[in-house]
């Protein structure tokens, strides 16, 4: 018997490629500051849970993030559990969002990613999207670049882990869910008490949970002429 068919898309991946619609067309013409994308971290309520397939849809769509020769060189971490909650807890310094969200992601990046980029692009092969010839050059480019380059290999671990980050919060939004991105941890603790091995870099941590009332609007940013320069 052949594979089951693949689960349809969640719809938080429509919500999600519909939310980058609109913000688009608002920021076409300017726009009053009270139209502006909401901030993405509130409190969260302790009191509602998410469910299994609603943290495996966030990840999901946190996979769809870009990532060099797509390496896909991410693991994701759902810290749900209360005995986990409070381990994760006391290594972020006794932050309370931790202990309140539904489900909070350390996000972490993997070393070496080169050596299973020939698994990683098998699917396209398969699927007919690249040939097997490019998937062999890609392979070939990526472990001349990468084998003994430790730098490169953690750079890659910080901007494939960072954007996978900043999809999950965006995807998390047009669920309607609040998140907060957290890096005041002992990232060293951190690897011991989750067990990560030498490969796998705790890149960030995202809290994700149902808002509460009461918090900021987004704070203003800078305006965009002091922040964008063309060429």
């Amino acid at each position: 018997m052949g594979k089951p068919p693949r689960p349809s898309r969640p719809t938080a991946f429509f919500t999600l490629s519909f939310s980058y619609t609109v913000h688009a067309k608002r920021h076409a013409q300017p726009h009053p500051a009270s139209h502006r994308i909401p901030r993405l971290h509130q409190p969260h309520d302790p009191d509602r849970p998410l469910s299994d397939a609603t943290i495996e849809a966030l990840v999901d769509l946190a996979t769809r993030a870009p990532s060099a020769f797509n390496l896909q060189n991410w693991k994701f971490i759902a810290v749900r559990s209360p005995e986990a909650k409070a381990r994760l807890q006391a290594l972020a310094y006794g932050q309370k969002k931790v202990a309140d969200a539904s489900v909070t992601f350390i996000i972490c990046g993997t070393l070496a990613a080169h050596e299973q980029l020939g698994q990683a692009l098998a699917p396209s092969a398969q699927a007919g999207i690249m040939a097997q010839s490019v998937v062999d050059g890609w392979v070939a480019q990526a472990t001349r670049a990468h084998a003994g380059n430790l730098q490169l290999q953690r750079d890659e671990t910080m901007r494939s882990a960072s954007l996978a980050a900043m999809t999950l919060m965006l995807a998390a939004q047009g669920m309607g869910l609040a998140t907060g991105a957290m890096i005041g941890l002992d990232l060293e603790g951190l690897s011991r008490a989750f067990g990560l091995t030498e490969r796998e870099i705790p890149v960030i941590v995202v809290t994700v949970g149902y808002p509460l009332p009461g918090n900021w609007p987004q704070k203003p940013r800078k305006p965009v002429h002091e922040v964008v320069e063309f060429a």
